[in-house]
């Protein structure tokens, strides 16, 4: 289900890891057309592709909280976010997981809706009012393959945290975006459906966003299939904008729009210039991207799609070249500090990724050598591209 033409992702420029040395990979177009007797061979090697498939965009997430319907254990849990971490001011959850499947965007639709009380560390139900009436900031972080609601929930509030921990207080609002990724059926069918299911997921936040108010800053925070159902929701918006449908205006709006990507599930030539994505930089401020050159499970992302075989965009990168000017672009390859696993428990772990991804957030100057060994200099140069003062501080 490619969208769009598919670009040549040609050399990506060069990304620095949060280590010491430097990171260039080529993206290429794998398309099984152009290859003598790659569908023999293909067949030949599946059983050792399933074996690896194991951690197929399905993240080695927290296991399933059994038996706590309202995941009250869910601070208990965070071990990676001592108990001094500040409890963030305002942490909701949006949930999917009842609606069917849809090929458009709805006209209404009835999400599950929730907020979190930190004195009785539970889950309680709300009215999606206290969503889209906001002003302050809004944070939405969409999750990957394989997440129950609970490990949904578990995960946005542990980041919550990290980021009020490192970044400070923050006027903003906490979104947990839970979408019916739970595990269902066969790794490599399972990935495939999941990947199906990232365009309807992308119409339902489509829908939701069309409510908020063009001048509130919004940031996306997008693990795995997360970054590919956020850019679904963009290009459905701009759609629905160039049709005339009543729908909040997101092309060029004034409120701030951060997409922060984490080891992204999305065809590597999304923001080429002829890419299937391109036209969602309109939309877009900042673009920070955190790959994982050696990450196992984004390797067999060409085999979720039969018709486009292209590779990951968090296992290849990108390059500079294809943003815009105007966008603040940096980029980061973290295989030496999550390895081969996929999965964000590994992401949100790590101080040195965290301060970079609530740096990237919540826009808070970070000194990156406060805690951590002075990175390289191509690091230090990635983190200066095209600098772009936050307007948050203002709200």
């Amino acid at each position: 289900m490619g969208r769009g033409q598919v670009g040549y992702c040609s050399a990506a420029a060069p990304i620095p890891e949060l280590s010491v040395s430097v990171f260039m990979r080529f993206c290429q177009l794998k398309t099984c057309r152009q290859v003598p007797g790659c569908s023999a061979g293909l067949r030949r090697g599946l059983s050792g592709v399933v074996f690896l498939i194991a951690v197929t965009l399905t993240a080695a997430q927290s296991a399933p909280a059994a038996g706590l319907s309202d995941c009250r254990a869910v601070e208990t849990s965070l071990s990676s976010c001592p108990a001094a971490c500040p409890v963030p001011a305002e942490v909701w959850a949006v949930s999917t997981r009842r609606l069917p499947g849809i090929c458009g965007l709805p006209a209404t639709a009835h999400p599950g809706v929730e907020r979190y009380d930190g004195s009785s560390r539970r889950w309680l139900p709300a009215d999606l009012g206290g969503i889209v009436a906001g002003e302050q900031p809004l944070v939405i972080f969409i999750h990957g393959n394989r997440y129950d609601p609970c490990s949904a929930k578990r995960q946005g509030l542990q980041l919550a945290r990290r980021c009020a921990g490192l970044c400070g207080p923050a006027n903003a609002q906490t979104l947990v975006y839970s979408w019916p990724s739970q595990q269902d059926g066969r790794l490599l069918k399972d990935g495939r459906s999941k990947y199906r299911r990232c365009y309807t997921e992308g119409y339902y936040l489509a829908w939701l966003l069309g409510q908020l108010a063009p001048d509130r800053p919004v940031v996306f925070v997008g693990y795995s299939f997360g970054a590919l159902i956020t850019l679904e929701a963009l290009d459905n918006l701009l759609t629905a904008e160039a049709a005339g449908l009543p729908v909040s205006p997101w092309r060029q709006r004034p409120g701030e729009t951060r997409l922060v990507f984490i080891a992204p599930a999305v065809r590597c030539d999304a923001f080429a210039p002829c890419g299937p994505y391109r036209e969602t930089l309109d939309c877009v401020d900042c673009l920070s991207l955190t790959i994982n050159s050696r990450d196992d499970a984004l390797r067999f992302f060409h085999l979720l799609d039969r018709y486009t075989k292209v590779d990951a965009l968090g296992h290849t990168g990108m390059p500079q070249r294809w943003v815009p000017a105007e966008v603040a672009y940096s980029a980061v390859d973290a295989r030496r500090i999550v390895g081969r696993e996929h999965g964000f428990p590994l992401y949100l772990r790590s101080t040195t990724l965290m301060r970079r991804i609530c740096g990237d957030s919540y826009g808070t100057a970070l000194d990156l050598q406060a805690a951590e060994p002075p990175p390289a200099a191509p690091l230090e140069a990635a983190e200066a591209q095209r600098p772009r003062p936050s307007r948050w501080a203002e709200r």
